[in-house]
């Protein structure tokens, strides 16, 4: 969870023919979901999301794909990890372009 409170990233998850996607959020927004997914995510004690169930209305199907979704996040520490990088590797300076490519070396035509 990012700062305690919401996602690090918009995920989505499928189980059967139910589709959920869940959306970070900003402080303040609390838990914007219906029914089932509300209350999973007051059990695991994320305060701030948005969701939205699509296909399936099947509460079982509902909570499956939540926990499928919920699977795939991942925090930029172990991003960076897996890639071998540091945190401040994944997200760059916005402030600065990137690099320019080396220029391609000319050989004189003899």
């Amino acid at each position: 969870m990012k700062e305690g409170r919401t996602l690090h990233h918009d995920v989505e998850g499928h189980f059967g023919a139910g589709n959920v996607v869940l959306r970070s959020a900003t402080a303040g927004t609390g838990i914007i979901a219906g029914g089932p997914l509300r209350a999973v995510f007051e059990t695991l004690g994320i305060g701030d999301v948005v969701a939205k169930s699509l296909g399936s209305r099947n509460p079982h199907n509902m909570v499956k794909a939540a926990f499928a979704a919920l699977q795939k996040c991942a925090s930029p520490r172990s991003v960076a990890t897996r890639r071998g990088k540091k945190v401040p590797e994944l997200f760059g300076r916005r402030d600065t372009p990137p690099p320019a490519p080396p220029a391609p070396e000319v050989q004189p035509n003899a």
